[in-house]
């Protein structure tokens, strides 16, 4: 043959569709091991290199996919990052990352800079703000909203049972005869927060105990804040005897200040794993947040909708995926009063 070889040659020789080619050229392991041989001789022979700018502008975007969160200094968020490139990688898709600092208008020029960059596909962590420009800024590109929900109707949605978690720990810890159980929380505009929270009072009108204000905490975002927020608590008349933190920089912040205090007999529970938390004396129980099963959840989903968007196939109707929690019993919210 003369010129040079195109896809298409490829899968004429190989006797496989172009998709299969792109799957075995970028590294895809969904393929048999005897297409990838068949397709692999095929390039070796034709002497095939990919042309990925040629791709682009015929699909009119890149094989790029955007991810914006909160901030990759947050454990969380970095390793859902981490999991989510690494799926979408195997696949042959670039992961170009952002981050908002829960900045609305931060996200809206991030997500609108990604867009610029012809994305495939974009993965976004919403902060409280509008979200009306998504419509118009994506132009129908598959987007998939994790870890919380926001005002976009018609889209994937990955998150999980925030209040039903919470709601069973506070339930355990009532059911071993605390009382005064303290909520450490995170600002209380963000979703996730605020159904953490609805699930600590709905504990607590289950169980038929009236929830004292004072025991309740907010913007405790960072282990330091925490720490004097638990500081301040156990200065109370009558001080929590448990205390459920929301999130691990407000747990790290509890248990620092419990063992500052030397208070380390009141129960703590923590919505998401704290470093070195199974260290502890004792081991601190937490509810097993898992940013690797939100991350798996949040490719395979985006991946069935670029799928979709390649094949040119109707879209089947937006999902809402719950990742199963579970409570990790270790000690430290087995405590008794």
């Amino acid at each position: 043959m003369s010129g040079r070889a195109t896809v298409y040659d490829v899968a004429k020789q190989a006797g496989v569709s172009i998709k299969t080619v792109s799957r075995v050229v970028n590294g895809s392991e969904e393929v048999k091991a005897a297409t990838r041989d068949r397709v692999l001789s095929a390039v070796r022979d034709l002497k095939y290199v990919p042309n990925s700018h040629a791709l682009s502008l015929k699909s009119g975007n890149t094989r790029t996919v955007g991810v914006v969160v909160d901030s990759l200094s947050d454990p969380f968020f970095a390793a859902i990052v981490a999991f989510v490139e690494q799926k979408l990688a195997a696949e042959g898709y670039t992961v170009l990352v952002a981050s908002t600092n829960r900045n609305g208008d931060r996200e809206r020029e991030q997500v609108m800079a990604l867009a610029g960059h012809r994305i495939a596909g974009l993965v976004l962590t919403p902060t409280n703000s509008d979200h009306g420009y998504l419509a118009d800024v994506l132009h129908g590109i598959p987007l998939v909203i994790v870890d919380r929900t926001c005002d976009v109707t018609g889209t994937d949605v990955v998150k999980v049972d925030d209040f039903g978690a919470t709601r069973q720990a506070v339930l355990d810890l009532i059911a071993l005869g605390h009382r005064r159980i303290a909520f450490v929380g995170d600002s209380s505009a963000l979703p996730t927060n605020h159904d953490r929270h609805e699930g600590y009072l709905a504990a607590h009108e289950e169980a038929g105990i009236e929830v004292d204000a004072a025991l309740e905490r907010w913007d405790s975002d960072q282990t330091d804040h925490a720490a004097a927020a638990t500081t301040s608590l156990l200065q109370l008349q009558d001080p929590p005897t448990a205390f459920f933190a929301c999130h691990p920089r407000g747990a790290a912040g509890t248990v620092q200040s419990l063992h500052r205090n030397q208070q380390t007999h009141r129960a703590v529970i923590s919505f998401g794993e704290v470093l070195l938390g199974d260290l502890l004396q004792p081991a601190l129980t937490v509810i097993d947040h898992l940013p690797e099963r939100i991350a798996e959840a949040t490719a395979d989903i985006l991946l069935r909708r670029l799928i979709e968007a390649e094949d040119g196939s109707e879209p089947r109707p937006p999902t809402e995926t719950l990742v199963p929690l579970t409570l990790i019993r270790r000690g430290s919210g087995e405590l008794t009063p």
